[in-house]
């Protein structure tokens, strides 16, 4: 039992924090998750030799557990790219143990305090740590394109207090906080139980350091919750949802029932005269631009309206293939479009296509193979001062994308999406959590709109303001969301709309320095 308590505390670890996400959503686990992994890494016997490789191995112990459950729902999709994928993202806490291996404590023999005991350098391991861990997310969600779905402070998205710091540190400040109440656990209970052995109490600054840390984060969210709202613009939104199931949507059988399913929807609701009618992404059966009968209901349904109509289509051009998003104003006569700039690998594009030549077996999997949008493009509506940030399906867990909209004037996120590729499954939930920090990071309203999934309103401070229910609860219905946005008529840019990821790249650094200098003083 002693040689294998380690590699269970390991996977212990990565279970506790899946179980953080939905769809059991146990978000106080994060606070202690990764304990069992510390004590694991620090309180186990060692390796006589590659001490490094079995830190290594204890760390993607707990990546494998953590990202194959909270990713399960990418079963229902591919399961050899489920479990690729997941054996990749756990180089993160693989890399991330080897760095707090290398940081445990240790007894100098010139010093008569217990190393344990020593509240300076039990924060500066924690802090250490803390940074490495938000640094390597940082890394994640950039690196190979970037994945940065579920990072740790994902899972305090309904702690509306809490999360408020992200204006200024990203959601890089929420993991931080996270790792570091994590390690000051472990450290605090190794240091009680010396301190005991020595009948011999002192004050622990460390902890108390840590909670007012807590305090503070929480003070600010709470001063910023209760702030004076800014002047804002009324804004009347209607969402269409079609519920359409993707071997429906592809199913040239079925585009005409689609397109009527829709017109019957959005006549529905055209009755109260919204500002704004959004159906979710690649709503047309076929590219809106490119077929007459789709142009011919879309362009129809624009002219009856009063308002302005946004919609995700495929935009065939000679410039190129894109998942888009239009927006139809002056009752269809003019059309704005943004293409998506962030394509997923391998579900809406081929890497690397220029130099590799795909089996056919891997083109058949992948229907679309689209182009990358070149730049930011804030959509103007006509019939109020609005200027929308559009946002394609996974987009919206995007932070530094997300910004450059706000910097180029937009008041509102529009997110269009099709999570019918996940069936029933808990992704539609993890990517409403993930979109709202978004909203808190910049201090700009969402407006979601789903082919299936969650269509949604949040406000500027994250917190959900309506959402498309059926009678049971769930999210995956057909049906009109007639929600009411407050729309900021001049938004204040935030530290985080300014400057971007700067707090996670600061910890990035760091970790960096920190290791340089380690390595330094071994070789001195």
């Amino acid at each position: 039992m002693k040689r294998f308590w380690p590699w269970f505390a390991a996977l212990l670890s990565g279970i506790l924090l899946a179980l953080c996400y939905a769809p059991a959503g146990w978000s106080g686990l994060a606070w202690v998750a990764l304990t069992p992994l510390l004590a694991a890494l620090w309180f186990s016997e060692p390796w006589t030799r590659r001490e490094g490789g079995r830190l290594f191995l204890l760390g993607y112990v707990t990546g494998v557990g953590y990202f194959l459950g909270c990713f399960h729902w990418l079963v229902t999709v591919t399961v050899p790219g489920w479990i690729a994928l997941c054996l990749y993202l756990a180089v993160y806490p693989a890399a991330w143990a080897v760095f707090v291996g290398a940081w445990k404590p240790r007894q100098s023999p010139f010093e008569a305090k217990p190393v344990w005991m020593k509240s300076g350098n039990n924060l500066l391991v924690a802090a250490l740590a803390a940074a490495a861990w938000t640094g390597l997310e940082w890394v994640r969600g950039t690196l190979f394109s970037g994945f940065g779905w579920n990072t740790l402070g994902v899972t305090l998205h309904e702690n509306i207090a809490l999360i408020q710091i992200c204006d200024i540190t990203g959601v890089g400040g929420l993991s931080f906080l996270l790792v570091m109440v994590n390690m000051m656990i472990a450290l605090t209970l190794k240091r009680l139980r010396v301190e005991f052995g020595h009948h011999k109490m002192r004050p622990h600054y460390d902890f108390s350091l840590t909670v007012a840390l807590i305090a503070v984060v929480f003070s600010y969210g709470v001063r910023e919750i209760f702030a004076p709202a800014p002047a804002s613009e009324p804004l009347s939104v209607v969402i269409v949802q079609g519920n359409v199931p993707l071997s429906v949507k592809r199913d040239p059988v079925h585009e005409e029932n689609i397109l009527q399913q829709h017109i019957r929807l959005t006549e529905t609701a055209m009755a109260t005269k919204p500002d704004l009618i959004l159906w979710p992404e690649a709503a047309t059966p076929r590219p809106l631009f490119n077929d007459q009968r789709n142009w011919d209901v879309v362009r129809g349904l624009a002219e009856k309206h009063e308002g302005d109509f946004l919609l995700g289509t495929v935009n065939l051009t000679d410039n190129g293939d894109f998942n888009s998003i239009v927006l139809l104003t002056d009752k269809g006569a003019t059309a704005q479009i943004y293409n998506k700039i962030h394509l997923v690998p391998f579900g809406e594009y081929l890497p690397l296509r220029e130099w590799i030549t795909y089996p056919e077996w891997v083109t058949v999997q992948i229907p679309d193979d689209f182009d990358f949008g070149r730049e930011p493009t804030v959509l103007e509506m006509a019939g109020k001062p609005v200027k929308i940030a559009p946002l394609v399906c996974f987009e919206d867990t995007l932070g530094d994308l997300a910004r450059q909209f706000v910097l180029r004037g937009a008041q509102l996120f529009v997110n269009v999406t099709n999570d019918g590729w996940f069936l029933h499954s808990a992704g539609a939930q993890q990517h409403l959590s993930n979109a709202i920090f978004r909203c808190v990071e910049t201090k700009i309203p969402m407006a979601r709109a789903a082919n299936t999934g969650v269509s949604a309103l949040i406000d500027g401070h994250g917190r959900i303001r309506q959402q498309l229910l059926g009678e049971n609860g769930t999210s995956f219905i057909e049906g009109v969301l007639f929600a009411q946005v407050d729309v900021p008529k001049s938004p204040q840019k935030t530290f985080y709309t300014l400057n971007g990821e700067v707090f996670s790249l600061t910890c990035l650094a760091l970790a960096a320095l920190s290791c340089g200098w380690a390595w330094l003083r071994r070789e001195s």
